[in-house]
């Protein structure tokens, strides 16, 4: 059983954050994610994007908030289930809550914030008949682990980020990389397709456009895959089979958990985001409430306040007075201590 004080259902930039406000109250968080690596939408789906409405800061890369986020909260040691999805919840006699994931990890906390996005992220699989019996058998929507496809030979079908970055990145891993898109142009990083453009002159990749994968074969476990290109149907021999489409929105098992949802999005109230279930509160793109914008910086104001009630409900009755970190630093649960310099007084003679 994991116990923490916040327990944060998704690890995307608003729940990243949540870490940090929370970590300011003295109050430990641990984050459930069914991704296999923090950071939502901006890991998975445009690490190479940039955002431009993030106060204080002209642009960032999504990758590069989500890495930042992770480091401003580190000082507060964060825990992480990741690659679960959160399947059950149980309210307790004392009012905590106990959320099991879909493998069976117990999390337990008297507070829950979902900080889901647009609801837990399912991958956009290909229309392959038989693609479910190779899953987990070469068959695999996300990359967890490279060293996996160490010396093996490897399809990626895809035209984004994804499919980019990871066909660059197993290239020096892999026995062999080749990519399908079904169109001669992405929608990647220009950085990204000029790598992948270089790669495959140095016959590093294998670039196969305008083509798609319409066939898996193999008896115990996937062995190769048909690939149709210029109305020809070719045979390669893989080991692994990758398709990265994307991911797919939904609300998933939270929306059976008895919290009032309009148009797939959690009804929270304005003053603390908690939900119609006293210690449950959704923060960010999965919450609705009138005048909401699904801005980064909204879900940010949205994890503070939230803060601020967690902070009370598992104190009551004990006062907190905010302090500006300016004036009272910031002490990590690791021992780090970070203040502004002390004032120099001195006497002008």
């Amino acid at each position: 059983m994991i116990t923490t004080d916040i327990l944060i259902i998704g690890a995307g930039p608003t729940g990243l954050f949540t870490v940090f406000e929370a970590g300011l109250l003295k109050l430990k968080c641990h984050l459930i994610d069914a991704l296999p690596q923090p950071g939502g939408q901006c890991s998975e789906l445009y690490p190479k994007k940039p955002i431009y409405d993030i106060p204080g800061v002209p642009d960032i890369l999504a990758g590069d908030l989500t890495k930042n986020l992770l480091e401003q909260g580190k000082q507060f040691e964060p825990g992480f289930t990741l690659g679960e999805r959160a399947e059950t919840i149980e309210k307790q006699e004392d009012g905590s809550f106990i959320v099991t994931t879909n493998k069976g990890t117990k999390h337990h906390a008297p507070i829950v914030a979902i900080a889901g996005g647009l609801g837990s992220f399912e991958p956009r699989k290909p229309l392959i008949d038989n693609i479910a019996y190779y899953e987990d058998l070469g068959v695999d929507y996300f990359i967890k682990d490279p060293e996996v496809y160490r010396n093996k030979k490897v399809v990626i079908s895809g035209g984004g980020d994804s499919a980019l970055d990871w066909s660059i990145i197993l290239a020096d891993i892999a026995a062999e990389v080749t990519l399908v898109h079904r169109r001669n142009e992405f929608r990647g990083a220009l950085d990204s397709v000029e790598k992948v453009q270089e790669l495959k002159l140095l016959g590093k990749i294998n670039l196969i456009t305008p083509s798609e994968v319409t066939a898996l074969h193999g008896y115990k476990r996937l062995e190769g895959v048909t690939i149709e290109h210029d109305g020809e149907k070719i045979l390669y021999e893989a080991d692994h089979f990758i398709p990265l489409f994307g991911l797919s929105p939904k609300l998933g098992p939270i929306g059976d958990w008895g919290l009032e949802i309009e148009k797939n999005a959690i009804k929270v109230d304005t003053f603390d985001y908690q939900t119609n279930i006293p210690g449950i509160f959704a923060i960010g793109d999965v919450n609705t409430y009138p005048g909401k914008l699904k801005l980064i910086l909204c879900g940010f104001h949205e994890a503070t306040l939230m803060c601020q009630s967690a902070y009370q409900i598992i104190n009551p009755g004990k006062k907190y007075v905010l302090k500006y970190t300016t004036v009272s630093g910031i002490n990590g649960f690791d021992g780090s201590r970070k203040e502004a310099p002390k004032a120099v007084v001195q006497a002008i003679q």
